[in-house]
């Protein structure tokens, strides 16, 4: 691994870079030359919690320091520490104290997604696209440490797709080990990343379930579009009107506008099924305490995978 610079540089992982038992190292650097990171993927949120951070702010400092790299342009870019410095800016500091690190592109993605993700309150977007942007990087990283590794793989593989296809798995399920889910599942929040932004942010707001969220990611943008305005409308877009979508698309990939809104729009003739249900204290029983919602669908969906993959055994 190099720098911008060409010169060798060693792998540097997020709790490497926090075990710094004090403050000592760190630089005062002042607010203004500490600039986001590109393309971001968490959002800094004036909320209750951001407003607590001000108080302890302005009560004992800022304890842990941020951590950025040098930018060539000048500045410094921010790799951890956007909460952080917001707050700071809301708490009237003109400075705080940062590790300057010297990192490359995707090192520096890594260290920003592992500072952030564990985070108890993360929107499935902002899991998207920090997944994203961390299977990115540590492809990258793939095709140059990990450089024959890669090449045997293009050697045994027939077609350079299924090589591609290979190598993503093999790092989606790396990132889910890593946080505990499973491969599939990273792989279906990347997924999100497809949607309209319109879509995605009814996804964040739970008036798109998280399935049929990544079904609908797989159709073009006029047919998401159609479904966007469907439910606009105060529509309820079932599973059944998203499978009929889809079927349509596998006979006719060139499916019309007016084919998609035959289907959202047609009242359905079929018996009224009937569904069991669990409740949240039910479920909840089965988790630690503490465990939100969504890191309870998370595990589930993991545990179904592996009965999954044990009954086709």
């Amino acid at each position: 691994m190099k720098t911008r610079s060409g010169k060798p540089v060693h792998l540097i992982g997020y709790e490497e870079l926090l075990s710094v038992p004090t403050i000592a190292g760190a630089s005062d650097i002042p607010l203004e030359q500490l600039h986001e990171f590109k393309n971001h993927p968490f959002h800094v949120v004036e909320d209750e919690a951001m407003m607590e951070l001000v108080e302890s702010i302005k009560t004992n400092g800022i304890l842990s320091p941020a951590i950025a790299r040098r930018r060539p342009e000048g500045g410094f870019e921010l790799i951890s520490g956007h909460r952080r410095k917001h707050a700071a800016k809301l708490a009237g500091l003109e400075k705080m104290p940062v590790f300057v690190k010297e990192m490359t592109d995707d090192e520096a993605v890594i260290v920003m997604v592992d500072a952030n993700i564990q985070r108890e309150e993360i929107l499935p977007s902002e899991r998207a696209f920090a997944f994203k942007m961390k299977m990115e990087a540590m492809s990258h990283q793939g095709a140059t440490s990990r450089h024959d590794v890669a090449k045997s793989v293009n050697e045994k593989s027939k077609t350079s797709r299924h090589n591609v296809g290979k190598l993503a798995t093999t790092t989606a399920d790396e990132i889910g080990k890593a946080y505990g889910v499973s491969g599939r599942q990273v792989q279906r929040y990347i997924r999100l990343t497809s949607l309209i932004p319109e879509l995605l942010n009814m996804v964040d707001n739970k008036k798109i379930n998280f399935i049929n969220a990544v079904d609908i990611s797989f159709f073009p943008e006029d047919a998401q579009r159609e479904i966007y305005d469907y439910i606009s409308k105060k529509n309820k877009l079932t599973k059944d009107k998203i499978g009929k979508i889809k079927n349509a698309f596998s006979t006719n990939e060139d499916l019309s506008v007016d084919e998609i809104r035959a289907i959202l729009y047609e009242k359905s003739n079929t018996v009224k099924q009937v569904y069991f249900s669990l409740t949240e204290t039910q479920i909840a029983s089965y988790f630690p305490k503490g465990y939100t919602m969504q890191q309870m669908e998370e595990v589930i969906l993991t545990l179904l995978d592996e009965w999954s993959k044990k009954e086709k055994r």
